[in-house]
């Protein structure tokens, strides 16, 4: 297999990283905070980067799961436990994705959000039966090129409305401004560092590869995992910033950009027409490829900790029903968005957590096991992530 043979399996965690819980969390914070927030999308896209390594890493040295690993480790009641956090992670990976693709659809098409829900829905199994029927690697090929059009649908508004240097360079400060702006960061961070696709790239890495002994070979794929990852994390990380960008530049000031609707609306009115159409294509595209990298996502933790696997169908729909329960009733889909990317955000320690203490363990991973400084700011991630969500729960309880 050549050198570009070996990329792939990145580029399908990296599409989860461009969601619509991305879009929605990224242009509410350029629209009502400017540039300030840029340094939470930088941080998290370095962050995924080694995250996803890690995770790649574990399945090439291992040749298991994450969830395979942790289902060794745990009593049948923990396990179940464990599954529930993940289940309830996945579901709310699913209500992001599905409302995104309703909202893209009534954009495009005018059609009810609850209907165009559901299309979505079932859109996203043509793509997953790509996966089933032709294997692997043209689903992986699908993906990359979904992941271009969708970089394509949301860079396009950087070109007619260039944002200013001052703010880019001033938005690399870390700071906040009040619990909202915590809040949204929080979101930023639960859509950019996502659970499921942690589980999931080790599950991709490992059925890519097989068993790969302890050798030359090992240190060959590992090395070309390490350019997947950052190629992919950057493609989709500087779609991430690009958002926040556009939002910052081109809708301070604007009335009712706080929905993806109104986002639209104003960046159709001050960008152009042809903009405003390529970003709802780009939402839509978002929408059915990573609700598809979602479904894969929780078959590999269902199966990896409970050692069972359901059809497609059924997979699909234990995530999907909530999800549109939760767009019917939902008086804001923009909102329902913002809360589903903390909600993923809450559950990002269970998988960090074990990722880092499988990938230090020597026992384990052998000559593949974390350098110290690796796993010194692996550690660092977790916790910052942990302690933002401390930070958060304080401040909304606290007003």
């Amino acid at each position: 297999m050549t050198g570009l043979g070996l990329l792939g399996p990145a580029f399908v965690a990296a599409v989860a990283y461009v969601d619509p819980g991305n879009v929605a969390a990224n242009l509410q914070a350029g629209a009502r905070y400017g540039y300030l927030l840029l340094w939470v999308l930088v941080a998290a896209t370095a962050a995924a980067g080694l995250l996803q390594y890690l995770s790649a890493k574990l399945g090439i040295a291992t040749s298991q799961s994450l969830p395979e690993l942790i289902r060794t480790r745990l009593r049948t009641p923990a396990r179940v436990a464990y599954w529930l956090q993940a289940e309830t992670v996945a579901m709310a990976t699913d209500v992001a994705e599905v409302v995104g693709g309703a909202v893209a659809l009534n954009l495009l098409f005018g059609l009810p959000l609850l209907f165009g829900g559901v299309l979505a829905a079932g859109a996203s199994l043509l793509l997953l039966a790509v996966q089933d029927r032709r294997g692997q690697r043209t689903f992986e090929h699908l993906v990359i090129g979904l992941l271009l059009l969708i970089a394509l649908g949301f860079l396009a508004g950087l070109v007619v409305t260039p944002p200013a240097p001052a703010g880019v360079v001033g938005g690399l400060l870390p700071r906040f401004s009040g619990a909202d702006s915590m809040l949204l960061a929080t979101a930023m961070f639960g859509a950019t560092v996502m659970p499921h696709v942690v589980y999931l790239h080790s599950a991709l890495a490992r059925d890519r590869f097989g068993t790969v002994p302890v050798g030359p070979r090992q240190r060959r794929l590992l090395a070309a995992t390490r350019v997947d990852v950052v190629i992919s994390l950057m493609l989709a990380g500087g779609v991430n910033i690009a958002m926040l960008l556009l939002a910052a530049a081109a809708l301070p000031g604007r009335e009712g950009v706080d929905t993806l609707e109104g986002a639209h609306r104003a960046i159709t009115e001050q960008v152009g027409p042809v903009i405003g159409v390529l970003f709802a294509i780009g939402l839509l595209l978002s929408s059915l490829a990573s609700t598809s990298v979602g479904c894969y996502a929780g078959s590999v933790v269902m199966q990896g900790l409970l050692r069972r696997s359901v059809g497609l169908f059924t997979r699909r729909v234990i995530t999907v029903v909530p999800a549109l329960i939760a767009l019917a009733l939902a008086s804001s889909p923009t909102q329902l968005l913002i809360l589903s990317q903390v909600v993923l955000s809450f559950g990002l320690p269970f998988a960090l957590v074990p990722l880092v203490r499988l990938t230090s363990d020597r026992t384990l991973l052998g000559a593949a096991v974390n350098h110290r400084i690796t796993t010194l700011l692996a550690w660092a991630v977790t916790v910052a992530i942990t302690a933002l969500n401390v930070v958060l729960i304080v401040a909304v309880v606290t007003g």
